[in-house]
């Protein structure tokens, strides 16, 4: 059992430390995107912050239940719980935004999903939780509300993830060189990867699948920042050193120029 749990220990240790990095990194490029794509990358540094609050929390639990103390097992659950009902709301304005380009509508719209997230964690602390059950693998809860796991299933994840394979379809059917595409469909692509297996992680009763969607969300976030920080060998063999980040620029003629490099 204990080898499992810090394999486990490890790997949201990592998952943390890569997204406060990532996000730090996006933080301090912010001098190089115009006045017009900051909102966006702002709501990037933002979501990766919560990506990387939720499983700061859980790390220590996954302690917690490797030294068998389920008191603060189930504190730093419900702790982790809170960024995780919120990591929708930067990820909509940041679609909202890339497409129709104004911040009230993406605001407006945002805020739609953040009231989404007050409810569900309502729901999922009024009723409480089931657990922990502590396994070979992993400290598995089982949320007491079904209305919770329908709200966040409907209302805080088909919609974001709905959106987020519209915008790749909306990239993928225009006219890109390949080179230009690495910054365009990569990103969103580890973003829903990132997403996705989130919440498998905190849904799932099975240890193994976990453990694995823990591991999917790691590969995510280096994927993500491969995608906007590539190493040099990439960029030259991609040629994409001369591609700038971007998001909006002034000229709408060229299709290398409409498009969101920092997506």
């Amino acid at each position: 059992m204990s080898t499992g749990l810090l394999l486990n220990i490890t790997i949201c240790f990592a998952i943390t430390v890569s997204s406060f990095t990532f996000a730090w990194m996006l933080y301090r490029s912010k001098n190089e995107h115009s006045e017009k794509s900051y909102p966006s990358l702002k709501m990037l540094v933002i979501l990766w912050m919560l990506v990387g609050s939720t499983y700061l929390p859980t790390t220590i639990r996954m302690i917690a239940a490797y030294f068998n103390n389920p008191e603060i097992d189930l504190l730093m659950y419900n702790l982790a719980s809170v960024p995780f009902a919120f990591v929708s709301v930067p990820l909509v304005y940041f679609i909202l935004y890339v497409i129709v380009g104004d911040k009230n509508i993406s605001g407006f719209l945002s805020a739609t999903f953040a009231l989404f997230g007050v409810v569900y964690l309502g729901f999922l602390f009024s009723n409480g939780v089931i657990g922990p059950n502590v396994t070979e693998w992993s400290s598995l809860f089982m949320i007491n509300s079904d209305i919770a796991i329908n709200l966040y299933l409907i209302g805080l994840f088909v919609i974001p993830t709905a959106m987020v394979i519209g915008l790749l379809s909306l990239l993928i059917l225009r006219r890109l060189p390949k080179k230009l595409r690495y910054r365009t469909t990569l990103p969103l692509v580890a973003i829903s990867f990132v997403f996705d297996f989130m919440l498998t992680d905190f849904v799932t009763l099975v240890d193994e699948m976990q453990l694995a969607a823990r591991i999917f969300i790691l590969l995510g976030t280096v994927q993500a920042y491969l995608a906007y920080f590539p190493p040099m060998m990439i960029q030259e063999k991609l040629g994409i050193k001369e591609y700038s980040y971007e998001v909006y620029n002034e000229s709408n003629d060229d299709d290398e120029q409409e498009v969101n490099d920092d997506v």
